[in-house]
């Protein structure tokens, strides 16, 4: 299951994720569309990188040498390009930025302009994991990286992890994806590893009941065996 809020989709993934039967409420805004998709689309074939501050940009166009050259973002992406006028590149992809200065270009000044935008310094990919690990970070995305690996690489999952309540984002083409997983019955083998890319960002959910529990037994340490029953109960989650 998808849901779009114009560029953000989120996937419910039924084999992945808990059984399709369960409650899995979630609020949803007025802007949310839902569609069938099976799984994460994987990225396009070029490195995915954002635009931010301070950044320089190696901006070719085509048979146009007086406007081609380095540009700095300023503190807030934006750069002034000449015949344009100002450009706001935050969160922009290279391929996006050149499509926007193609556009700007069209027409009044360029039949047909070709332009690329290069990043002068592009940092190594990495795969962002957050949530309820034992160490959150950034990790080294390699060619093999997975849902596991990179969980194991943070340390595993903490005490308090929902294993059923595993979040993998992604964006494909300028579409933000919310993949749901879960990771318990990927670890039994009951489902394949899921790949991920450079630039996807995990996070790992939070057990409520299990925290609220523990913290009770905290305060109350002698108590009947109903206790041990509820405990036993909410770790079997």
């Amino acid at each position: 299951m998808i849901l779009q809020l114009r560029n953000l989709a989120l996937i419910a993934l039924c084999g992945l994720a808990a059984a399709c039967a369960t409650d899995r409420t979630f609020g949803t805004a007025a802007e949310l569309e839902i569609t069938e998709l099976e799984q994460l689309p994987a990225p396009l074939g070029e490195i995915y990188h954002t635009i931010s501050q301070q950044e320089t940009l190696d901006i070719y166009i085509a048979n146009a040498e007086t406007l081609s050259g380095p540009y700095l973002t300023d503190d807030r992406a934006r750069i002034t390009f000449p015949l344009i006028g100002e450009l706001d590149l935050y969160g922009k992809t290279p391929s996006e930025a050149a499509r926007m200065i193609a556009d700007g270009l069209r027409g009044d000044f360029m039949i047909d302009p070709q332009v690329r935008v290069i990043p002068s310094a592009l940092p190594p990919p990495s795969i962002s994991v957050g949530g309820q690990v034992e160490e959150p970070g950034s990790y080294p995305a390699t060619g093999n990286a997975t849902l596991l690996r990179i969980v194991n690489l943070a340390g595993g999952l903490s005490e308090y992890a929902r294993l059923d309540d595993v979040l993998v984002m992604r964006v494909v083409d300028g579409q933000n994806y919310i993949g749901v997983y879960n990771i318990g019955a990927i670890q039994r083998g009951n489902y394949a590893d899921p790949a991920l890319y450079p630039n996807d960002i995990v996070m790992v959910g939070d057990s409520p009941n299990r925290r609220r529990l523990d913290n009770f037994l905290q305060f109350a340490p002698i108590i009947s065996s109903a206790a041990i029953i509820i405990d036993r109960a909410t770790r079997s989650r």
